[in-house]
């Protein structure tokens, strides 16, 4: 049907060449008077069904137009007063910039501009020609007139409306999931899969909250793996991270599911353990301390063959502490106990 359409606005011998009303030169439509120009027009999605006799007036008032490369039909803060049906040639759907990507292709038989004209608002969106392309313009006044005169075009245009929110929902959609994904990276350590310190910004102070709501103790317990740098320099950086990921597993098993474990950053982990006083704290890292002591990985190909140990520190959070408070006490306990020779656990 492409090259039907072309042949027939370009060499139509009733074609009038005039101003249209977006001050560009256009050619008029030509009076509907054969059966195969009423094939052409009903190869349109928008006049499909449509009896020709109802619309030959205001189809008349319509202008076809030329469009080169790379010309903008629609933009975001440009007021818009057409639909642009394509007759030929392909439109590109660009959300952004008119650099962006291309969001969609519209082609033969597709609408552009019936959004904006419909929502009485600027278009959401850039429309460019992908290619030397020809379209039917029809004028907002001339659109609602031809709504009113026949049933089966208000129908059509129903259904592009339609299918044209399905694929911003489906769009949407896809967006959401996509966001989704990049917020769990945001909040996600990529080597243990714990959190990061994005998680503990967004996740420790509303435990904190919970647990002073229902007048609880809430402890935490700042984790750091001794001698790593050391570790890593003799090793190797693969080895290090093998370590880490070691040490994320057995803590991951020993601490409870309520408990906040993150990886607050290089070799240091922090855990919010909600409802347990220091004193309990203090049992459960020295249980952790032991179960860690001596751990490494057993796979076959490993590259760990010496124990990992770890220190750390525990505090309790104070009546009006906060969570900056908290994490300094037991920042400050575990550098007691890295002072006092390592794989220790201090309050």
């Amino acid at each position: 049907m492409l090259g039907p359409l072309r042949w027939h606005f370009a060499t139509e011998s009733a074609l009038t060449i005039c101003q249209g009303r977006s001050g560009n030169w256009v050619e008029r439509v030509p009076p509907i008077n054969s059966d195969y120009q009423r094939s052409l027009l009903a190869g349109l999605d928008l006049f499909h069904g449509v009896s020709p006799d109802k619309i030959q007036g205001l189809l008349q008032q319509c202008e076809r137009r030329d469009v080169g490369t790379g010309e903008l039909l629609l933009s975001p803060g440009s007021r818009n007063e057409y639909v642009f049906v394509v007759l030929s040639g392909l439109l590109d759907v660009r959300v952004g910039s008119p650099d962006a990507p291309v969001l969609a292709r519209m082609d033969v038989g597709s609408c552009a501009g019936e959004m904006s004209i419909i929502e009485g608002k600027d278009p959401s969106a850039y429309v460019i020609a992908a290619e030397p392309t020809h379209v039917l313009v029809i004028h907002k006044t001339v659109l609602w007139e031809m709504v009113n005169a026949s049933h089966a075009f208000s129908k059509n245009l129903l259904l592009m409306l339609s299918e044209r929110i399905r694929s911003h929902n489906h769009f949407i959609a896809e967006s959401f999931g996509d966001l989704l994904k990049y917020e769990r990276n945001a909040s996600t350590d990529a080597l243990t899969g714990l959190g990061n310190r994005h998680a503990m910004v967004d996740e420790f102070p509303a435990e904190i909250a919970r647990c002073r709501k229902n007048r609880e103790a809430v402890s935490m317990i700042m984790v750091d793996v001794d001698n790593f740098k050391t570790f890593n320099d003799q090793f190797g950086h693969v080895a290090g991270d093998r370590a880490l990921t070691a040490v994320a597993r057995v803590l991951r098993d020993q601490f409870r599911t309520r408990d906040k474990l993150v990886r607050f950053g290089g070799d240091e982990f922090a855990v919010l353990l909600p409802g347990v006083a220091e004193a309990e704290a203090l049992k459960t890292a020295n249980r952790v301390r032991i179960a860690i002591n001596g751990d490494y990985e057993e796979n076959i190909d490993s590259l760990i063959r010496i124990p990992i140990a770890i220190s750390m520190g525990v505090a309790e959070l104070q009546d009006d502490g906060t969570l900056d408070s908290l994490m300094h006490a037991a920042d400050a306990a575990l550098y007691r106990a890295k002072r006092a020779g390592r794989n220790q656990v201090f309050a």
